[in-house]
């Protein structure tokens, strides 16, 4: 095999096509694992390809294909808690298509993220991936766009989109069908603000596993606060007031699980012998940090964004997705679950 011909110059894609007797746009779909092809036909490009020693670029590929091979990932999430493991789910699933990733933070602010989004097209991305740290609709990023667009971790209100979210609901019912599993009867709820659909659809889930078995919430309903340890502490007060006899405690976050550890233990309840304890999101820091360490539902973030990723590489071949998708959750047991 020679890298070059016998006066210096080296091989091209049309020196490929015209060896394995196809056109160029043959022989690059061939090379780019493109088209409806033949077997034999890819097989005959990728030969005449080796013999010759062809070995194109990422600037001949992207011009051969009218790529770039980048991608941007718009994200509202700041902090990074949601939006880093979507990232890495993301950027191994479209490093398959040898794509690169462009992060930008719009800090939830509507004139920067416009920016973000013209600066994007201005780099000619293959794509956009949109993600945040709330899964309610917003409204569409832009229609008519000249590349596709995947909405991950939340939702655009357009149902043209194609939104990938973690089943919230779905969640809920695994939390409690644990609960009921290790003997507990008298089953609380803790959890963020009733304004974010999260909070809103992980309780749904739980009361329906609850209401199938003729219970209802430890005190009588759900305790909607905030997303913070303290609201934990003070969740873990009121509830223990109005349900002395609660057996278990489904936190719809590990941070408010965190707080309602430090209550039980102030109180003299054991974790899990007296109260098991279970929270939401499998975020290390908390959950392992936790006394003892805590058994969580975990969202599926990275392999969110691994799905969303699949889409947008879709899309870019032409295949085009529409409506929401949801992801299931997985339960991660702890110690702070157990026997009655």
């Amino acid at each position: 095999m020679s890298d070059s011909y016998a006066d210096g110059r080296v091989a091209t894609i049309r020196d490929v096509a015209a060896k394995a007797g196809v056109s160029v746009g043959t022989a690059s779909k061939a090379l780019n694992g493109r088209g409806q092809l033949k077997a034999a036909t890819r097989a005959r490009v990728a030969a005449a390809a080796q013999e010759l020693g062809f070995r194109p670029n990422d600037l001949a590929r992207g011009l051969l294909a009218g790529r770039t091979f980048t991608v941007g990932l718009i994200t509202s999430d700041s902090f990074g808690r949601f939006s880093i493991p979507v990232l890495l789910g993301a950027e191994d699933a479209l490093s398959a298509g040898q794509v690169s990733v462009f992060m930008a933070d719009t800090r939830d602010d509507p004139i920067r993220e416009r920016h973000h989004l013209q600066r994007l097209l201005a780099r000619r991305v293959d794509g956009i991936i949109v993600t945040g740290r709330r899964i309610e609709p917003r409204p569409s990023i832009g229609h008519d766009l000249p590349v596709p667009v995947v909405y991950a971790m939340l939702q655009s209100a357009d149902p043209n989109d194609v939104s990938v979210i973690p089943d919230d609901a779905g969640g809920g019912e695994l939390a409690v069908q644990h609960l009921l599993a290790t003997g507990r009867t008298s089953i609380g709820h803790i959890t963020g603000p009733d304004s974010f659909l999260a909070a809103r659809q992980r309780a749904d889930g739980a009361s329906k596993v609850l209401t199938a078995k003729g219970l209802e919430f430890a005190g009588g309903s759900v305790l909607f606060g905030e997303w913070t340890e303290q609201w934990g502490r003070q969740g873990a007060d009121i509830l223990l007031r109005s349900a002395p006899d609660v057996d278990a405690i489904f936190c719809g976050s590990d941070q408010i699980a965190r707080g309602v550890a430090e209550t039980l233990r102030e109180r003299g309840r054991r974790i899990p012998d007296d109260v098991a304890l279970i929270g939401f999101d499998n975020w290390a820091p908390m959950a392992e940090g936790c006394r003892p360490p805590l058994t969580t539902v975990d969202m599926n973030l990275y392999e969110l964004g691994q799905v969303a990723g699949r889409h947008l590489l879709d899309a870019i071949e032409g295949q085009l997705t529409h409506g929401l998708h949801t992801l299931p959750c997985r339960l991660v047991l702890r110690e702070s679950t157990g026997p009655a």
